[in-house]
């Protein structure tokens, strides 16, 4: 259970504090509501360059690292789909640093042609770098434009081509700060060694007077039903031939997604799972293989991985992790299946828990699905999911005309 207050400012700041004075440490977490979704599809990428950018200083805090470094501060930042997250983590003492340094970018980063080619080229070296001569480094290049074809999440978080950031102007970027990083589109939570009344005045003090931004109205279109399956051919410079597979399932606050997570755990989480027992163990025809689900805020994906073993053909592949999957469509899966994969949900969960952090982003994360009380209900949706529920996501979700494939070979 993580107890937490809530409170908006004036401007639109929903702020949320969760108290825990077990140490004499702070988390000052503010999470945008801005992810890869929202971008122009002809100017991709501005989503995470912006997670760079605004380390690059504001207009009273040149160097944002050193400050909350003389402070003891440990901060970072990340960037999905859906969001854009910036937290610290700081000695409770030194609390208002935090809240300083925060609002300065917020209201007046530093946005000019010098930060712009500094951060410019550290982006397109991570692009090149995690995406372009990583082996199986662009699969999410090539599967997201596969299985996606209206909706925005058909292209990745460093963004669509690196073009997209070579030609980024000043004025490009001036404009996607002033859209989504207001006041109003952002969440705020302070957890730690701290009271809701100091978390008010911080707030008041050095977020009240931003100014807010129009009210963010998102009209993303929809993905429509695949109607029939896909598959990409690649060859490449890699070690080892590799499948993926990607399913279309529901979103992060669907009733039908903890039944689908739980499918997958049961499919192919370690090494108790059917994928490990019989096509890796048994049968010998991968050598590694995984599932998990995306998690998204818009309908999601169900994901495979494998590599086959050695002389294993695609075809022969393919078809052993087609016909697995098919499986729970016309089977209920075992008592003791569905439990174990509750007890591993619950108990990285529970454990998630124990970090300040963890819980100040999820928070974080709810608040901005919505409500901040469903980190506190997710437990019961999962010891709620029933066989039934399973089978009947099952058959919604793994439908052979619902799949996108990519055969990942190797250059010959």
């Amino acid at each position: 259970m993580i107890e937490f207050s809530d409170f908006t400012l004036a401007n639109g700041l929903r702020v949320l504090v969760h108290e825990d004075h077990a140490a004499p440490i702070a988390v000052v977490n503010i999470l945008y509501n801005v992810g890869s979704r929202d971008e122009n599809p002809d100017k991709t990428g501005f989503a995470h360059l912006f997670e760079h950018l605004m380390f690059g200083g504001s207009k009273n805090v040149p160097d944002f690292d050193k400050v909350l470094q003389r402070v003891g501060a440990d901060n970072n930042a990340f960037t999905s789909p859906d969001v854009t997250n910036y937290y610290s983590v700081l000695p409770s003492d030194n609390l208002e640093t935090a809240f300083w340094v925060e609002s300065d970018r917020m209201l007046q980063l530093n946005i000019n042609s010098d930060t712009l080619e500094v951060q410019r080229k550290v982006v397109i070296e991570e692009f090149k770098q995690r995406y372009l001569n990583q082996p199986y480094g662009d699969v999410w290049l090539k599967m997201r434009p596969l299985a996606y074809q209206k909706h925005p999440y058909r292209w990745a978080t460093i963004g669509k081509e690196i073009a997209h950031i070579e030609e980024a102007t000043l004025e490009d970027v001036q404009a996607f700060f002033n859209k989504f990083y207001r006041p109003n589109n952002a969440i705020l939570v302070v957890a730690g060694d701290v009271t809701e009344e100091q978390v008010k005045q911080l707030s008041t003090k050095w977020f009240g007077a931003i100014p807010a931004g129009e009210k963010l109205e998102r009209n993303l279109p929809q993905e429509p039903t695949q109607t029939q399956g896909r598959l990409l051919e690649v060859e490449a410079d890699v070690p080892n031939p590799a499948l993926y597979k990607v399913w279309h399932m529901a979103d992060k606050l669907s009733p039908k997604y903890h039944p689908t997570d739980l499918l997958t755990d049961i499919a192919g989480r370690g090494k108790s799972s059917r994928i490990y027992r019989r096509l890796i163990r048994e049968e010998k025809l991968f050598t590694t293989a995984t599932t998990y689900v995306s998690g998204s805020f818009d309908d999601g994906i169900v994901y495979f991985s494998g590599k086959p073993a050695p002389d294993v053909s695609f075809e022969t592949a393919d078809k052993a992790i087609t016909e697995l999957m098919a499986e729970f469509t016309t089977e209920l899966v075992k008592d003791e299946e569905l439990q174990k994969v509750k007890n591993q949900a619950e108990s990285s969960l529970v454990f998630g828990e124990v970090e300040l952090l963890n819980r100040a982003i999820n928070l974080a994360y709810a608040g901005v699905l919505g409500d901040p009380d469903l980190v506190n209900t997710e437990l019961d949706k999962i010891r709620a999911v029933t066989k039934e529920d399973i089978q009947k996501c099952a058959q919604e979700v793994l439908r052979p005309e619902n799949c996108s494939t990519i055969y990942y070979k190797t250059k010959k």
